[in-house]
C-alpha cells in the first residue's frame, strides 16, 4: 500500500525545541566551569599535560587522522547529501543541512574570537581561548549532515557510526595535545545547537519521516542504541576509577595519567550521550506511518 508523508509526532516539537535549549545550556555551563572556575581549568588542563604519558605511537596515529580529517570529513558529508538528494530529489532538505553545518563551523570560530581568554586561576596553562574544538566541530557537524539526511531506518546506524567518528576525532585532539577535553564536549553541544533545529525544519516537511520502528531493518536495529550505552556506562566506571584513585583518601596517589583517562571518558560519555538522545528523539517524531489519501 502505498503511504503519505508522516507528520511528525505529537509533541515532539516541544522536545525538539528541549534538546536545542539543553545544548546551548550544557554549552554555557561547560564555559564557565572548565575556564572560569579553579576546579574546571585543573582538571582539564591536567587532562591535557598527562596526554604527553600517551603520544608516541597514539600520536603519530592520531596525527594523520587529524590531518585527514577535514578531507574525510567533507568527502563523507558532501557523498551522502549529494546521493541522497539527486536519488530522492530533497533539494531543500539538502539546503537545510549544509547551512546547519556551514553555521556550526563558523559559530566555533566566531567563539573562539569573542570568548573572553582564559582568566589566571592559579593553573598554569595557556591564555588564549581553545573552545571550542573545530576540528571536532567539523567532524561532528560532517556526520550529523548524514544522519539528517538518512531515511529514519537508516538513521540509528548512521547515528552510531557518525557520534563514533566524532567521538575519535575528539580524542585524537587531546592525545595531540591540540585541545582539551572540555573543548570538545563544547564542540558537541554546538552542533547540536545547530542541527537539532535543521532536523526539525527537514522532518516537518514529512517526505520521509515514516518507518516501522526499531528492528524492522538492519539500519535501525537496537544494537545501535545498546552499544553506545554500553560503552558510555563503561566510560562512566574508567571515569569514577580514575578520579577516586587521586581523591583525598587513605589511598590517594599521585596522578600520572588518570586526569586523561578522565578526560577521554568524559569526551566518549558527551559524545555517545547525544549520540543516543538525537537518536531516540528523531525515531520519536518519526514513529508513525500514514496511509496514503485516495
Amino acid at each position: 500500500m502505498s503511504r503519505a508523508a508522516a507528520r511528525p509526532a505529537t509533541g515532539s516539537g516541544f522536545l525538539f525545541v528541549l534538546a536545542t535549549l539543553a545544548c546551548v545550556a550544557g554549552l554555557v555551563a561547560t564555559y564557565y566551569y572548565f575556564v572560569q572556575t579553579t576546579t574546571g581549568q585543573f582538571i582539564d588542563e591536567s587532562a591535557l599535560v598527562e596526554a604527553v604519558e600517551l603520544h608516541g605511537p597514539a600520536g603519530k596515529a592520531t596525527t594523520k587522522f587529524l590531518d585527514l580529517l577535514p578531507t574525510v570529513s567533507l568527502v563523507m558529508a558532501a557523498v551522502v547529501v549529494l546521493f541522497v538528494t539527486v536519488i530522492r530529489k530533497h533539494w531543500a532538505e539538502a539546503g537545510i543541512a549544509v547551512a546547519a553545518c556551514i553555521g556550526a563551523n563558523i559559530a566555533t570560530q566566531v567563539l573562539k574570537d569573542l570568548l573572553p581568554a582564559r582568566p589566571d586561576k592559579g593553573v598554569v596553562t595557556l591564555e588564549l581561548n581553545s573552545l571550542p574544538s573545530g576540528h571536532t566541530t567539523l567532524a561532528a557537524s560532517a556526520a550529523a549532515a548524514v544522519f539528517l539526511m538518512a531515511s529514519p531506518r537508516w538513521r540509528p546506524m548512521a547515528g552510531f557510526v557518525g557520534g563514533t567518528f566524532a567521538i575519535a576525532s575528539g580524542v585524537s585532539t587531546l592525545i595531540n595535545q591540540w585541545h582539551r577535553p572540555a573543548d570538545v564536549v563544547a564542540a558537541f553541544l554546538l552542533v547540536g545547537a545547530f542541527m537539532i533545529p535543521a532536523g526539525w525544519l527537514i522532518i516537518r516537511r514529512g517526505s520521509w519521516n515514516a518507518w516501522d520502528g526499531f528492528g524492522g531493518h538492519i539500519g535501525s536495529a537496537r544494537l545501535w542504541l545498546t552499544l553506545p550505552v554500553a560503552i558510555g556506562l563503561a566510560s562512566a566506571a574508567v571515569a569514577l576509577y580514575s578520579l577516586a584513585r587521586i581523591a583525598p583518601s587513605p589511598w590517594q596517589e599521585a596522578s600520572t595519567t588518570h586526569y586523561f583517562w578522565a578526560g577521554i571518558s568524559l569526551i566518549v560519555i558527551a559524545g555517545y550521550l547525544a549520540t543516543v538522545a538525537t537518536t531516540s528523539l528523531f525515531a520519536y517524531a518519526a514513529r508513525r506511518r500514514v496511509p496514503a489519501r485516495r
